[in-house]
């Protein structure tokens, strides 16, 4: 079964959108497992605690990026690679393409670097699809704040940190539109998700 990925910056509704997916896929009797990163994990959800703390903010970058990499190397050894051995349809809030985003556009990391590294801590596991949720940052924001209490790291950063998150999301949409499809948050959640299942059906031949 596949691995999908749910990407955007923060505020899209990926999160959203991946938990109405989980719901149709196990109506319609589809094994399922989802899933987030960072976090995923005991060990995962603890690693996301220290880098989501807004308290954190002289966490160096790239001390983020390998607590990020530490994360996801438990996540897919616990949780991703067994699921798609199970024949399940992994569904995961965030992966590699993130990382990209996040920590090469956003901090500015050597991209390489970075590439080789979390090539090697997948070992081998890509995702089948990646939807990515595209928003303007100020709106994303915007809704980031009316949903959660207070603003996490990423949230505090400025707002040119995540335009270059979302242009490198949209960046790496046009290097690989094989594998991501890029589905415009223009409309309330309900009209956002006939979107979402009308991709994951023609790919995977759901009802």
């Amino acid at each position: 079964m596949p691995l999908i990925t749910f990407e955007g910056i923060e505020g899209c509704g990926k999160s959203t959108q991946l938990a109405l997916s989980a719901e149709r896929l196990r109506a319609g009797g589809s094994p399922v497992r989802a899933t987030r990163e960072p976090g995923g994990t005991p060990i995962g959800e603890q690693i996301r605690c220290v880098l989501m703390d807004a308290a954190h903010a002289e966490l160096d970058p790239v001390a983020e990026w390998l607590l990020v990499e530490a994360a996801r190397r438990q996540h897919v050894e616990q949780v991703l690679r067994p699921g798609l051995t199970a024949g399940e349809f992994v569904l995961c809030d965030r992966f590699a393409d993130s990382t990209e985003a996040y920590q090469v556009a956003g901090r500015g990391l050597d991209a390489a670097l970075v590439a080789d590294l979390d090539r090697r801590v997948r070992s081998g596991v890509d995702p089948d699809l990646t939807l990515l949720y595209d928003l303007d940052p100020r709106e994303g924001l915007s809704r980031a704040a009316r949903r959660d209490a207070g603003a996490g790291r990423f949230e505090s950063a400025e707002l040119a940190f995540h335009e270059r998150v979302r242009e490198r999301f949209l960046s790496i949409a046009l290097r690989e539109p094989g594998r991501v499809t890029v589905i415009p948050v223009d409309a309330d959640a309900a009209a956002v998700f006939e979107r979402t299942w009308r991709t994951l059906a023609e790919r995977f031949g759901l009802s």
